[in-house]
């Protein structure tokens, strides 16, 4: 927690407490069906090492056989899901909110206000997290502080599945719910797989991201701004025949500096998400036989959004990129494997220096020229 003078940027447990007490109620099931969900998940999340693990060709260091993860599986609920990305968050901004406690506190009366702030960015961050709670399929968490509730591994990570919005979605898009749960657990357990089996791509992604935050040059005014904005538009409290904001969160913190460092970011999320989404598909045919139909009716559903007020906030949020992400490096990755095999795509994870560039993740062909035929001594 940062603080100064006894006051906080966020006031996280309110933030907790808001987003608990706005997010939606999950699907009706039954106790005994919740429990049978809950075990279905955990088995699907274990059957899916050796299936990613045999696929990808990626095992962890000094792991032999069927050696598991030491990163635990959290089949969580909705107020779980906020409970350990408020944690996450708070330790990630640390950095951020400890610049901006010292641009406050040079102000008069900044204490003052700080004690009003913080309340009010936390309700602010408790409402967009109650939207994207009801959302999330599943989640590797990287940087997961672990609690007596979220234990996290030895590396620090933690694999949480969403049990209520996974049935959820399952039954929106009325496919086949064993096979919809297995097929999301392997895109979770394949982002579980990279982080493992890469020892070094934790602390590199870690790093940037501090960058990034060391980086930022930001009012806590304006910050304050764009997340009531955002609430506004979730409570749809947004004043008739004004437009909406193009700007996204992510926008409004970037200096130059920072532009070159979201660029490295945003290219190896997009490998990390599209190689995941990859996996899935490439397992999907031998152990998910519906995984056709459910590709299809998903990406529809992911394009689409839900209406109007779903599509402001994904702007808003930034969430439009992620979807990019998804697209452009599943097409990276296919591409790559594609032209030199798995084996020849998984030099990727040599070094940060074998990572594609954001302009890679567009061309494959010029990662492939980069990194196989100049390290083959290619001309």
């Amino acid at each position: 927690m940062t603080s100064i003078g006894g006051t906080e940027m966020v006031d996280w447990n309110l933030a907790v407490a808001t987003a608990t007490r706005f997010v939606r109620p999950g699907p009706e099931v039954s106790r005994d069906e919740a429990r049978a969900i809950v075990a279905e998940l955990r088995k699907h999340a274990k059957s899916s090492e050796a299936h990613v693990r045999a696929f990808t060709r990626m095992a962890q260091p000094d792991a032999t056989g069927d050696a598991p993860h030491d990163t635990p599986v959290l089949v969580v609920d909705r107020p779980g899901w906020i409970k350990a990305n408020v944690a996450g968050f708070r330790a990630v901004l640390k950095p951020l909110l400890a610049k901006m406690e010292d641009r406050r506190s040079a102000v008069p009366g900044g204490a003052v206000l700080g004690a009003v702030g913080g309340k009010v960015t936390g309700v602010e961050l408790g409402m967009l997290l109650s939207f994207l709670a009801s959302r999330v399929l599943g989640q590797y968490e990287t940087f997961a502080p672990a609690s007596r509730d979220l234990p996290a591994g030895a590396q620090g990570g933690r694999l949480l599945l969403v049990a209520p919005n996974i049935v959820h979605v399952e039954r929106e898009l009325e496919v086949e719910p064993h096979d919809f749960r297995l097929w999301v657990c392997l895109h979770e357990e394949t982002h579980r797989t990279q982080f493992t089996a890469v020892p070094w791509l934790r602390d590199h992604i870690e790093g940037e991201i501090q960058a990034f935050l060391g980086e930022t040059d930001i009012d806590p005014g304006t910050l304050l701004e764009r997340l009531r904005e955002a609430a506004q538009s979730l409570a749809g409290a947004k004043p008739e025949g004004e437009e909406e904001s193009s700007r996204s969160l992510v926008d409004l913190v970037q200096t130059p500096a920072q532009r070159e460092i979201l660029g490295r970011l945003t290219a190896v999320m997009s490998l990390l998400e599209g190689h995941a989404d990859y996996v899935m598909d490439g397992v999907g045919p031998d152990v998910v036989p519906s995984v056709a139909e459910i590709r299809e009716k998903f990406q529809k559903r992911r394009a689409s959004g839900a209406g109007r007020l779903d599509q402001a906030l994904r702007k808003l949020l930034g969430l439009d990129a992620k979807l990019r992400q998804y697209r452009d490096g599943e097409r990276f990755v296919s591409a790559v494997v594609e032209e030199v095999g798995m084996d020849g795509f998984n030099r990727v994870w040599t070094s940060p220096n074998t990572l594609p560039t954001k302009q890679e993740i567009a061309k494959p062909a010029d990662w492939v020229a980069r990194v196989h035929r100049k390290a083959d001594g290619a001309p």
